[in-house]
């Protein structure tokens, strides 16, 4: 249907009718308020992040460290009884395994028995060195008697020879000749007693030889029982310190050998390792407390105090430290280990549940205020 003609809308010289301008809506006051919001959230975060970047300092790079001591035979042996279990509490000096002992009893048994020969031994040298101690004196007592008969000799040789003279001959020449014989072979008696004397003598000093080698030969024997009396003792394998058993790879009937490894124990007090970078280490002092949080006990904080710094960074401890002298340098931070001893009320209730090798969040805060007097208990 056609429309119908409107004659003022084509007057002439008349304008056309301009459409109204559509009217500007206000803004959103929600709109508005969550920008609000989300600004003063960034500008508290990031105020946050500058303060705790200023008074604090953490590393995700800590872990819970402790002395785990190695476990293993100190002889060659067949296991006879393992007398722990993993994760067994156990005291110092208690037996943890034993090994086939009937090899070192054996020698032990052997060697006790050279001992008491040897013994014997000596009983019968010292029997004899008595007996040739008795001959030496028999031997000095005929010298002593030689050496009388042989002044009595001289005695009558100079009587003899004073009466037989060119002016008086009281006495025959017979007899003065005799006499001389008489003095001479004193003499010779004599010589001979001193020889027999001093031979006995010599056989003295080779009896008592004789009987010192046997003594030294006692203490050798001695001192190879008492090493096979510690081997035999070996057999026992006991646990070096109190702790947990753990890494145990020890079964009976295993034939074992000196310095096999069987099993691990792990003492029950640990600390922290945090690697902090280098330049986070100007504020930090021994004895200043640290947060410590623990991936294995989510929500719970425990406390802690830094205790000593490592002598040297991590890369100087590596299998293959970097050398910086080859040209190809580049500067990378380096990180430094510190010790960082638990609270023993911390350290007591969280007992067997911190372990070594546990990972840590380690924080400290700067400015604390330190007794220098004071250090943290070493472990």
């Amino acid at each position: 249907m056609a429309e119908a003609f409107n004659p003022a809308e084509h007057k002439p010289g008349a304008a056309p009718t301009q459409a109204a301008a559509p009217a500007k809506a206000p803004p959103n006051k929600r709109v508005l308020t969550v920008v609000a919001l989300i600004a003063l959230v960034a500008l508290g975060a990031g105020g946050r992040m500058w303060y705790r970047s200023q008074h604090y300092v953490e590393t995700e790079n800590a872990y819970v460290t402790g002395r785990v001591h190695p476990v293993s035979s100190r002889v060659a042996g067949v296991v006879t009884r393992v007398l722990v279990d993993d994760n067994q509490v156990v005291k110092a000096g208690e037996v943890i395994a034993e090994l086939d002992p009937a090899d070192h009893a054996v020698r032990v048994e052997q060697i006790e028995a050279q001992i008491a020969s040897v013994q014997q031994q000596i009983a019968q040298s010292d029997a004899q060195l008595a007996q040739v101690r008795a001959q030496a004196g028999a031997a000095g007592a005929q010298v002593r008697q030689a050496e009388a008969q042989l002044v009595r000799a001289r005695q009558d040789a100079e009587r003899f020879g004073q009466l037989y003279n060119e002016t008086m001959k009281a006495v025959s020449k017979a007899e003065v000749d005799a006499s001389a014989a008489a003095r001479a072979g004193a003499a010779a008696d004599v010589a001979a007693r001193r020889d027999s004397a001093a031979a006995a003598q010599a056989q003295v000093a080779a009896a008592g030889a004789a009987r010192d080698v046997l003594k030294a030969q006692v203490k050798v024997l001695e001192a190879q029982l008492k090493d096979a009396q510690q081997q035999l003792a070996y057999n026992r394998i006991v646990a070096p310190v109190a702790g947990r058993v753990g890494r145990r790879s020890v079964e009976v009937g295993a034939r074992v050998q000196p310095g096999q490894q069987l099993l691990a124990v792990v003492e029950d007090n640990v600390w922290v390792v945090a690697n902090f970078k280098e330049t986070q280490l100007a504020g930090l002092e021994p004895g200043q407390r640290v947060h410590l949080e623990v991936d294995a006990l989510p929500g719970k904080e425990l406390v802690g105090r830094v205790h000593s710094f490592s002598p040297a960074s991590g890369n100087q401890f590596a299998l293959l430290p970097a050398d910086n002298a080859t040209g190809n340098f580049t500067k990378i931070v380096q990180r430094v280990p510190v010790k960082i001893t638990l609270d023993p009320a911390d350290m007591k209730k969280y007992a067997g549940r911190l372990v070594p090798g546990m990972s840590v969040v380690a924080e400290v805060e700067l400015g604390q205020a330190v007794k220098h007097t004071q250090t943290a208990a070493a472990h």
